[in-house]
């Protein structure tokens, strides 16, 4: 019997993959601020042509999580000091929002399920591994927004983090944590406790804190 070749990945879905690995990579902190990129650096580390290559890279301009120059040259968004004010100030409003929404679908296996994830933040700090402490930080949040059930809000919420994600990895660094986020546990308490207006306040401070501490 003959082995049939293996269909070659069409263009569409080859695109599709790209992107989301590299929008993964951009969002977790594995690309620094202002790092260059190229198509054919692209192609080469996803195993793809060009046009996939291209097409990705398309979708993340328009999602401001890379910028094209003038001169067509592709790299991470190194962000001035408004902008990192702006994007904090989306992350306070949309983020404690959706917690306010999540709250009374916050039943004992959520809560639960947090403190799990929160726990794990002390093998990562002991690695000393920055998009580890991004990737659990942010799915932390996202456990809990998804109860919110209101995903047009928390796909923008999401757009926020893609556009912090190489900012965050410089953050990491200026902050040098040792213990998980401070702000975790008052959220854990209002969620415990169903103290909707404590619930926003500390979403808020944890949404912002640390980034305005890297305004200088």
């Amino acid at each position: 019997m003959m082995i049939q070749p293996r269909p070659q990945e069409n263009t569409t879905a080859a695109h599709e993959r790209v992107y989301r690995a590299l929008r993964a990579r951009i969002m977790h902190g594995e690309i620094a601020p202002g790092e260059a990129l190229t198509l054919r650096g692209i192609g080469k580390t996803y195993d793809v042509s060009m046009t996939p290559a291209r097409e990705a890279v398309r979708r993340l301009v328009a999602e401001g999580a890379l910028f094209l120059s003038s001169s067509g040259r592709v790299s991470t968004p190194e962000l001035s000091n408004e902008r990192i004010e702006e994007l904090a100030t989306l992350r306070a409003l949309l983020e404690a929002e959706l917690a306010s929404r999540a709250l009374p679908r916050a039943h004992f296996a959520l809560i639960e399920r947090l403190e799990t994830l929160n726990q794990g933040f002390h093998q990562i700090i002991a690695r000393h591994d920055a998009t580890g402490y991004i990737r659990l930080n942010l799915e932390f949040h996202r456990t809990l927004y998804l109860r919110a059930q209101a995903p047009a809000m928390l796909a923008m919420t999401e757009t926020v983090w893609l556009q912090l994600g190489p900012t965050m990895r410089a953050l990491y660094g200026r902050l040098n944590r040792t213990d998980p986020p401070a702000h975790h546990k008052l959220i854990l308490a209002a969620l415990k406790a169903g103290d909707e207006p404590g619930l926003r306040l500390a979403v808020r401070a944890d949404s912002t804190q640390g980034l305005r501490m890297l305004k200088g």
